[in-house]
């Protein structure tokens, strides 16, 4: 006869199997725990109600059972339902243990098939993909990130006042270098009419060739009673360039213009500036900045720095570089910049070939910048700014006896700003202190200011703000230096997409210390812009100038028309 296994010889089987469970796998004593409060849950021999705790173990979930092939029913868990032996009739009474229970017992490898339950719900949880900084990692170096490299378009710098670091520093002064002889590039370029430049290697390119033909009514600049109207020819060129690095970059805007007058040869003269600026990203809080920078100009025949009746313009010429570091922490930013400048003088010569010596007026400037800027938020930096200068000149006594060798400290404080995505730049003012070698030349105290904004008022209208002010050299005897500002105003309106109004205006005051002479001067420019396509464009232009001086004879005013084509290739 068939003897059927009692529900107390089940709690001893599966006594045995989760005996071996804890055994053989490391952590399984919760197991035991687990199956020991089971069983203390368990009917008593002779009740009718079988309880698994195999089953009880996986959470109520239940394998779908088979029928094996002696006929009896396998539930999954390793133990046939019908609990048959595997020797068909047994003895009288006698219980022989099933396979399953026979081969946990032979075998030293637990039954994968009844212990999967339990390994799952015991195993460890998943570990993670990875902690938020791998992933953010992962995420920069193999996705493709935006392309912060160079556009198709490179806009240069409106030319009008020189910039702060050159006037004051370099120590010259020329009119029609303040003036900037008109705006030279409107102020953007709808991107569908923008030039595409030139690539060559890691290098884009943007050269620019302008021929303009028109008329000037007081081309040498001088009193309108000896002013000689001519016809002018004016060739321009520009070249504005930018790497196309990874890190770190290299930028440069340069311009050249001669302005010919076949009717008046003694006023044709050239005209230029530039800047190139190489910045070194050493690492993530350290950046090293290289700028080089040139200005040409002509000095006028009435100027009182010259006040003689040369029959050409001498030529000033200024060059240097500034070379500094800036490291971040955190919020704070200190940068420290040494700087070299140089300021040439052209000997005059009068009309009977009298040579004006001006090599006294050449001199070297050594200075040494140090600021501080706080980031208070992204829209404004405030920043407090130390400078100390030498200027030193080639010749120790000049041409009146007068040592001309000084020293400057210039304090500063402002502020770079974005109020709004509108409005940005940079405004700046403060002191400056001149201490001269010569005991006849007093000691100056005067304001600084530096200003660079632009406001984009409408997506069609564009303004800009140029403001400088500062101390630079003369030659006037008994006249420790000239007290400059200038302020120009530009703005742009679109009126097509091709077609750019531009409008302009420069106030330039000079005041000679310790001398009564003193300097006003106004300019005031139109333009017209239209581009035919993104290399071909058409200019045209009217230029006023007026300077009115307490010298007589350096006081002047002159009207200039221009008509011209410019190329982009």
């Amino acid at each position: 006869m068939r003897v059927r296994p009692t529900g107390e010889w089940r709690n001893r089987s599966l006594g045995g199997l989760t005996l071996t469970a804890v055994l053989l796998l490391p952590g399984a004593a919760d197991a035991q725990v687990s199956f020991q409060s089971q069983r203390s849950q368990a009917p008593s021999f002779g009740t009718t109600a079988q309880a698994d705790p195999i089953a009880d173990a996986t959470g109520g979930d239940t394998a779908p059972s088979r029928v094996t092939g002696n006929g009896a029913t396998d539930t999954g868990a390793g133990l046939p339902a019908s609990g048959d032996t595997s020797g068909g009739e047994s003895g009288a009474g006698a219980r022989a243990p099933t396979r399953a229970v026979m081969a946990l017992r032979t075998s030293s490898a637990p039954n994968n098939r009844a212990l999967g339950p339990i390994l799952r719900r015991r195993a460890a949880p998943l570990r993670r993909s990875g902690s938020p900084t791998i992933r953010a990692t992962r995420q920069i170096t193999q996705a493709s990130p935006n392309d912060l490299r160079l556009t198709p378009i490179v806009r240069s710098a409106v030319i009008g006042v020189p910039g702060p670091p050159l006037l004051p520093l370099a120590g010259i002064q020329t009119t029609g270098f303040l003036f900037g002889g008109g705006l030279r590039q409107p102020l953007s370029i709808d991107q569908a009419y923008a030039p595409l430049g030139i690539k060559v290697g890691t290098f884009t390119f943007l050269p620019s060739f302008q021929q303009s033909i028109g008329y000037d009514t007081n081309p040498e600049q001088i009193t309108r009673v000896a002013a000689k109207p001519s016809m002018v020819l004016r060739t321009e060129a520009d070249l504005a360039f930018r790497s196309d690095w990874s890190a770190s970059e290299l930028s440069g805007e340069l311009r050249g213009a001669y302005l010919d007058y076949p009717d008046n040869q003694a006023a044709s003269r050239p005209n230029g500036a530039g800047v190139t600026r190489l910045r070194i990203d050493a690492n993530r809080d350290t950046r090293i900045d290289v700028e080089g920078r040139f200005a040409v100009d002509t000095q006028r025949t009435g100027t009182p720095d010259l006040n003689v009746g040369a029959a050409t313009r001498p030529l000033v010429m200024s060059y240097g570089t500034t070379v500094g570091v800036t490291q971040v922490f955190n919020r704070l930013q200190l940068s420290l910049r040494g700087l070299l400048d140089r300021s040439q003088f052209e000997d005059a010569r009068l009309g009977d070939g009298t040579v004006i010596a001006q090599g006294d007026r050449n001199l070297n400037q050594y200075g040494l910048q140090l600021r501080a800027g706080y980031e208070v938020s992204p829209n404004i930096v405030p920043f407090v700014d130390v400078l100390a200068d030498t200027r030193v000149y080639d010749v120790r006594v000049d041409s009146s006896g007068i040592r001309r060798d000084s020293d400057g400290l210039t304090l500063s404080a402002g502020a770079t700003i974005a109020l709004t995505r509108f409005v940005s730049g940079e405004v700046s003012a403060g002191l400056q202190h001149r201490t001269y070698n010569d005991p006849t030349l007093r000691n100056l105290t005067a304001p600084v200011m530096s200003a660079s904004l632009i406001w984009t008022a409408s997506p069609l209208t564009t303004v800009r703000l140029n403001a400088t002010a500062g101390v630079v050299e003369t030659s006037v005897p008994g006249s420790s230096g000239v007290l400059t500002q200038a302020v120009t105003l530009e703005a742009q309106h679109d009126l097509l997409r091709n077609l750019s109004l531009i409008g302009g205006i420069t106030y330039v005051t000079s005041d000679y210390d310790r001398v009564n002479i003193s300097e006003r001067g106004f300019s005031a420019t139109a333009r017209l812009d239209y581009r035919f396509n993104r290399w071909l464009s058409v200019r045209g232009s009217y230029i006023y100038q007026q300077v009115d001086s307490s010298v007589a004879t350096a006081s002047f005013r002159s009207n200039t028309w221009l008509l011209g084509l410019r190329v982009s290739p």
